[in-house]
């Protein structure tokens, strides 16, 4: 996918209630001719979106919301530095919320990507090193500093390019300088000690405004 594409669907369903489209907002988006538009397939068969899905219907069920459901393709900087400045509005008005889906390092021979620091000890202390190199980047909101890391160690981060869309969104938004982000949990699927283990990343993070009142 060379762009942002938007979801077709008008509801989700999820084994704890059902989650309403924005449609009304899917729509202004693809009036400014920069979104495509998911088929049903390729937005039932999406993982990313879905995994979330019964998390954001238990925390928001007894409160009135609707969902905007953007699937981020495989973009260029340029790309981003767009999407960002055209989401920023949303990011600047009351009542909105953005969720970036992502996992951190997938390594092992089975995902092709074998780095490894061995300055660092086992090989688990070089992933996390590694992912946390990422992450500091990601809460520094430098979204070229974050894409210079990926171009240099090639750390599988699934999640790249929404990431640092994320980060142009807060960069071109009113509240740039007092917006904040930090990491708040970091874990691995399993601790690597050997070549033919592998293991996947995990990170969760929140972004604040630190401005008082």
């Amino acid at each position: 996918l060379d762009g942002c594409a938007l979801s077709s669907a008008t509801t989700y369903r999820t084994p704890v209630g059902d989650i309403e489209v924005d449609t009304a907002t899917c729509a202004k988006l693809r009036e400014s001719g920069h979104f495509q538009q998911m088929s049903l397939q390729v937005d039932e068969e999406e993982h990313s979106l879905e995994m979330h899905l019964p998390y954001i219907a238990h925390v928001m069920k007894g409160h009135p919301f609707t969902l905007v459901p953007i699937m981020v393709g495989a973009i260029n900087a340029k790309s981003e530095r767009l999407y960002g400045s055209l989401l920023s509005e949303y990011f600047d008005a009351p009542g909105h919320l953005f969720i970036v889906s992502s996992d951190f390092c997938h390594w092992g021979a089975r995902f092709r990507y074998t780095f490894y620091d061995k300055s660092q000890g086992q090989i688990w202390n070089s992933i996390e090193k590694l992912d946390k190199m990422g992450m500091s980047l990601i809460e520094k909101k430098s979204a070229e500093d974050f894409r210079e890391y990926l171009e240099e160690y090639e750390n599988t981060i699934c999640g790249r390019h929404p990431i640092s869309v994320f980060l142009q969104v807060v960069n071109h938004s009113k509240t740039a300088e007092t917006s904040e982000v930090k990491f708040v949990h970091y874990a691995q699927s399993s601790k690597c000690k050997s070549m033919s283990d592998s293991s996947v990343s995990y990170a969760s993070a929140i972004c604040f405004s630190s401005k008082s009142n």
